[in-house]
């Protein structure tokens, strides 16, 4: 049986130790899957909402990581500097004015 992943309560957060991310995502996407079959109903650009769904919230909590610093940061998560702030700006995630972007 499949879990109801659809309320926010329902995402594993005290399980995180024992489920892995990739097997909540697999959860999450088999109920959408579902969802699309049971409403019959196409989905377009799966894969561009799912990666953004991942990004933004894994930018977000790095930068907070940081305070804010974009250099390490983007060291954190392997990705150039200059590609981290064309995200930012993309996912429109606020950056404290008073936070060094360098």
């Amino acid at each position: 049986m499949t879990p109801n992943l659809n309320s926010s309560d329902n995402l594993f957060v005290a399980n995180l130790q024992t489920v892995s991310l990739e097997n909540l995502v697999k959860s999450k996407l088999e109920v959408l899957f579902q969802q699309k079959e049971d409403a019959q109903v196409e989905l377009n650009g799966l894969h561009k909402v799912v990666i953004e769904q991942v990004e933004k919230p894994l930018i977000e909590l790095a930068l907070a990581t940081y305070n804010g610093n974009q250099v390490r940061t983007a060291k954190m998560l392997g990705i150039n500097r200059n590609t981290l702030k064309k995200k930012i700006d993309t996912y429109k995630i606020p950056v404290r004015s008073t936070q060094t972007t360098m």
